[in-house]
């Protein structure tokens, strides 16, 4: 990495709906920083290759890392213990039935190494006009009549963006990952777009590609 790729200048956002090239994000993958999160300029993001992702006392920050890590559906890995937990229905799962309580779930829950939420007030309102108006999507797990886990994310029609988990009892947010690319897999769906790396998502199948190519992907049904 060039020190001129490390240290290029931030692009600022006004309110005319763009993004600068992605080649000119800096070598952690900020694109841009500013502007607002209306449904329209998210949407633009997400067909660009771009999320949002700040946190409560700062500029909104747009992203766009390289590698991206992302699962192909059909390579979606089951263990055996997970395989007996789909076949003896274990949990049930519902499809935006309660998007606002997933929402709210993966903002609150407790996680690891982490102190506080990117899932901002702004955000939830953001993602709910993108529900309100057929985007933002969410896979929801019960055990009875109890929430147990869930995830969210940005349906791009042939890619789909994810956002978030949450889980309160083991393996309930892997049942949802597991039945969306299942489901995803069947509709033939591209990807899922899985943003960043973690050993929990490699464990799942996902893998790291370039940001071309992942671009050359989104551009497929663009």
């Amino acid at each position: 990495m060039s020190e001129n790729k490390k240290h290029s200048p931030l692009f600022f956002l006004t309110d005319r709906l763009e993004f600068p090239p992605l080649e000119s994000a800096n070598a952690e993958g900020l694109v841009a920083v500013g502007g607002d999160l209306s449904p329209e300029r998210l949407i633009l993001a997400y067909q660009n290759g771009i999320f949002p992702w700040f946190n409560d006392d700062s500029l909104i920050m747009w992203w766009s890392p390289d590698p991206r890590m992302v699962l192909f559906p059909h390579k979606i890995k089951i263990s055996k213990s997970m395989r007996k937990i789909l076949k003896n229905k274990t949990f049930r799962l519902t499809r935006n039935n309660c998007f606002a309580t997933v929402l709210e779930k993966c903002s609150s829950i407790k996680r690891v190494g982490q102190d506080g939420t990117w899932i901002t007030d702004k955000m939830k309102k953001a993602y709910m006009d993108l529900y309100e108006k057929g985007f933002a999507k969410s896979y929801e797990v019960w055990q009875g009549d109890v929430l147990v886990g869930g995830l969210y994310g940005v349906d791009l029609g042939h890619v789909f963006c994810g956002e978030s988990m949450f889980s309160t009892v083991s393996n309930a947010s892997k049942f949802a990952f597991i039945r969306l690319a299942q489901e995803l897999e069947q509709r033939k769906y591209t990807l899922i777009d899985c943003q960043l790396y973690t050993e929990h998502l490699k464990s799942l199948g996902a893998e790291e590609i370039t940001r071309r190519d992942f671009l050359k992907m989104l551009e497929r049904e663009n």
